[in-house]
């Protein structure tokens, strides 16, 4: 499906109007007029772009500004923000290479944290035998905040069977987690106790919930410090600085959008027939699904959600995400289709089965 214009709660195909459940804008901001004026005012500041090293002898202030306010807002000593989530996780997954013996990873982690010398954590579900080997002492951890096909955040209790004496290093991918969950939507990388985690860090995409261009890595000042020596961090140019003035000047429109999106996710809740050929939690935006009957019902009543085959899936990806954008009406058209297909497939035995 091509269009022309970007996707908002309203999607034109073939001159008729689709409802727009996809992608990932979920706090609705993108096409806000209320964002797009801040933005604009960023960008008759700082220009459209800076192709510069964030290492050169001129120094752009708004880049303290706003990764000070971002390690407030997380919780880390230091941030550093980049040009895209891609890179953020690339570049911290460097270090981390160099700074550890062994990397590992948890099943399906997005592409943005493996790396081709990067072991699986588990084997056979339990934890890969070399985290126990004596001549590993510094180890990688790698995984995303919240995995492929679900809707709450990863489970790290699995990393409390390491033995202690083992120096551990976890990077978490939150860039679907945050500005939408943890206290104010700021991620849930501190939410974990892990006493045995030597050093924690989050690296994200701000292009998801956010609305913009760009990325961080969160962390202990000394990791931040040692990464901005990195030869690919000096080499590249910096986050685009009208983005980072509008993410500082938009806090009070991402707090009230959140809070719209919290309502959307509760109306939801309160009218959803529960069926378990669909994942949803109210306190997540998006609900995954596998049934391709159920795909063709919304596709045939004008609804499109995202779909396509996903790198750490098994299969096509099917996901409709729920945004601060949609109104009441369009969550009803959406709920309708849902609860028809629920009612149709739920036999008297509760098995389920849908014909179309």
């Amino acid at each position: 499906m091509k269009v022309t214009e970007i996707p908002n709660r309203i999607i034109s195909l073939e001159g008729e109007e689709h409802l727009y459940f996809g992608g990932t804008n979920y706090l609705g901001v993108t096409t806000l007029p209320e964002f797009q004026t801040i933005l604009l005012a960023s960008l008759q500041k700082w220009g459209t772009g800076y192709g510069s090293s964030r290492s050169a002898n001129i120094q752009l202030e708004v880049y303290k500004k706003a990764e000070d306010l971002l390690a407030k807002q997380i919780g880390t000593e230091a941030t550093v923000t980049i040009s895209s989530g891609m890179l953020a996780g690339k570049l911290a997954l460097e270090l981390l290479q160099q700074t550890t013996d062994l990397v590992f990873h948890f099943p399906n982690t997005h592409p943005a944290l493996l790396h081709p010398f990067s072991l699986p954590l588990l084997q056979n579900e339990k934890l890969n035998p070399f985290l126990f080997d004596p001549t590993v002492s510094k180890i990688g951890i790698v995984a995303d905040a919240i995995p492929s096909l679900e809707v709450t955040p990863i489970d790290l209790s699995i990393l409390l069977e390491i033995p202690k004496d083992k120096e551990i290093t976890l990077i978490l991918d939150e860039s679907h987690s945050i500005g939408i969950l943890g206290e104010q939507g700021h991620g849930v990388l501190n939410q974990y106790q892990l006493p045995n985690v030597y050093r924690k860090i989050s690296i994200a995409s701000l292009g998801k919930a956010f609305g913009l261009t760009g990325g961080i890595i969160a962390s202990d000042s000394d990791f931040i410090t040692e990464l901005k020596q990195q030869q690919n961090f000096i080499g590249a140019s910096g986050m685009n600085p009208a983005f980072l003035e509008t993410y500082i000047n938009a806090q009070e429109l991402y707090e009230s959008q959140r809070q719209k999106l919290q309502l959307n996710l509760s109306y939801v809740e309160n009218h959803l027939i529960p069926n378990t050929e669909f994942t949803f939690v109210k306190e997540y935006p998006a609900i995954y699904f596998d049934n391709n009957d159920l795909l063709y019902l919304l596709l045939e009543n004008k609804i499109i959600p995202t779909s396509f085959p996903y790198p750490t899936a098994s299969g096509k990806l099917s996901r409709i995400v729920i945004s601060a954008h949609h109104t009441k009406e369009d969550l009803d058209a959406l709920v309708k289709q849902l609860n028809i297909f629920t009612n149709q497939s739920t036999n008297f035995d509760g098995d389920i089965r849908f014909v179309l």
